[in-house]
């Protein structure tokens, strides 16, 4: 099919499967990341034909000519979210269409083709349809999804690809926490910066990711669990984490978050926490917050709780902040009562295990 047509998927079944026995014995403790299901889906794109060729087969290692334009200049972008086995034995996806409006705008920024949302969406649905098997039936756990998208043109030069394959893979996801949720470390990083105005800081691109790793590895030199960036102009304001949106929950009540300036992924849980903080009756800001007002406010008392979010860990709380010159606490250390409430909101909403007012949860199969 063209682009702008209705894609119809071709269903290619692994002839060689994991077997049901190593497979439930791979599901018993997954982990993150590292188990993978049977299958993969793919769709090709090419300049004056449009989307083309989409198919669920088996997952395998993806041919690439040593000239692929994504190896040169890093045309890519990624996303994130997670199936959940329902306890009527179907199967939910959270806010799916938040995560296709992002990916079209991470493509539009990154000068690639932008894959229908319905498409998206259906895509996602067909891989968990065929890997049904590998949710995982255990407490906390789920199918994450990682859609991608990469140039796939073989050629040397600075200009957007006219090629493109876009893949689905799927891991089995355990509880991101063991032994419970604990109170993070972090870490500001003093040298390092996440994006500039103007730059790719609201694209989920994987060149972000890339930029942050040295600031991170730093972080862990420190004793800490994650890096914090401040902005790339004054060095002054709080950005986000290396890959999670951040919050501060003050005496009053109030929520306060970074603003949306084009420097900070606009995080699909970032917008459900605003969303739940403020049916729960609290007041919203969304504005900048200076580092030496975190310290300070922390001090003082009156900063009660700092928390960290994103699809992988949902709602995480950070009880303490280090930096060259020190370290404080942030309340005691201990995790917040606001923190902990919107997680477990957030937790019951995904796995259907409350009503859903805000109609964020997706029945898929």
């Amino acid at each position: 099919m063209s682009g702008g047509d209705k894609l119809d998927f071709e269903i290619r079944p692994n002839p060689a499967p994991v077997s049901a026995a190593d497979r439930a014995a791979l599901l018993a403790n997954p982990g993150f990341g590292r188990v993978f299901t049977d299958h993969m889906v793919t769709i090709r794109y090419a300049d004056g034909k449009g989307w083309y060729d989409a198919r669920v087969e088996a997952r395998a290692p993806i041919p690439m000519d040593p000239a692929a334009a994504v190896l040169h200049y890093a045309q890519e972008i990624f996303e994130g979210l997670k199936a959940y086995r329902t306890a009527d034995g179907g199967v939910t996806m959270f806010r799916p269409e938040a995560n296709a409006a992002r990916f079209a705008a991470s493509a539009r920024r990154m000068a690639m083709p932008v894959l229908p949302e319905e498409t998206f969406v259906e895509s996602l649905r067909q891989l968990v349809e065929v890997d049904r098997d590998w949710i995982p039936e255990i407490e906390d756990a789920s199918l994450y999804l990682r859609p991608f998208m990469f140039a796939s043109e073989v050629f040397l030069g600075v200009r957007p690809a006219n090629e493109y394959l876009y893949v689905v893979i799927a891991s089995p996801a355990g509880a991101y926490f063991s032994g419970g949720v604990k109170p993070v470390t972090v870490w500001v990083s003093p040298d390092y910066t996440r994006a500039a105005p103007g730059g790719t800081g609201a694209a989920k691109c994987g060149g972000n990711y890339a930029a942050s790793l040295a600031a991170q590895a730093e972080a862990i030199e420190h004793g800490c669990d994650q890096v914090v960036f401040l902005d790339a102009v004054e060095r002054r304001f709080v950005d986000e984490l290396g890959g999670m949106n951040v919050f501060f929950v003050y005496d009053d009540g109030t929520v306060v978050t970074p603003p949306l300036t084009g420097t900070i992924l606009p995080g699909i849980t970032r917008e459900s926490v605003l969303t739940l903080a403020a049916a729960a009756g609290h007041r919203i800001e969304e504005r900048p917050v200076s580092f030496a007002d975190w310290q300070a406010d922390a001090v003082s008392g009156r900063l009660r709780e700092v928390f960290a979010c994103g699809t992988a860990a949902v709602v995480t709380p950070i009880g303490q902040v280090r930096f060259p010159d020190g370290e404080f606490l942030i309340g005691g250390g201990d995790p917040g009562r606001v923190t902990m409430s919107l997680r477990q909101q957030l937790v019951d909403l995904q796995r259907g295990k409350t009503d859903d007012p805000h109609a964020w949860v997706r029945r898929i199969l």
